[in-house]
């Protein structure tokens, strides 16, 4: 039976070489505003950036930072970063602090990334990652196990009330 299904288009992915991080930001608080703005009860937006970290149009903080400002009555917008770097490195995943990171690049988007809610922590743990309290939203150059595991946890909607 084929069925016809709607889908949002939020934006055209294209690459024309460089990493535009405070412009994809900036962009994405522009549609975090507005949905929180339509449904100011509902469950805060989830914003995940992929990137190679290294923002080539300035320091994405202020983006980032103006991404979680909005927020619901369940709390503010999460900003989750997924960063894979040629770099090399430790692999890590759901860190709690930006110590063992390699790079500036990578400590950036630890900072930036949102601490694991108390409902994705949860998850998180059942599920054998180690988080404590200020667990964060960020994963560097994971294994493709560990990026799927990132995206079910980060985007996990169930047993939040």
């Amino acid at each position: 039976m084929e069925t016809v299904v709607n889908c949002p288009l939020w934006m055209d992915p294209v690459a024309h070489g460089g990493t535009p991080m405070n412009r994809a930001l900036q962009y994405a608080e522009g549609l975090v505003a507005g949905w929180t703005e339509r449904y100011p009860a509902g469950f805060p937006p989830i914003v995940i950036n992929l990137t190679d970290g290294e923002s080539t149009d300035g320091d994405p903080t202020a983006a980032a930072e103006a991404v979680t400002s909005h927020a619901t009555a369940d709390g503010a917008a999460l900003l989750f970063n997924l960063h894979v770097s040629a770099a090399g490195g430790t692999p890590t995943a759901f860190p709690d602090l930006a110590d063992t990171l390699p790079d500036s690049y990578a400590r950036t988007l630890f900072s930036m990334s949102s601490p694991l809610p108390s409902h994705m922590r949860s998850y998180a743990a059942s599920q054998g990652q180690r988080v404590s309290e200020t667990t964060r939203g960020f994963v560097y150059n994971a294994d493709i196990t560990t990026v799927v595991q990132f995206l079910d946890i980060g985007t996990r909607a169930t047993e939040l009330r």
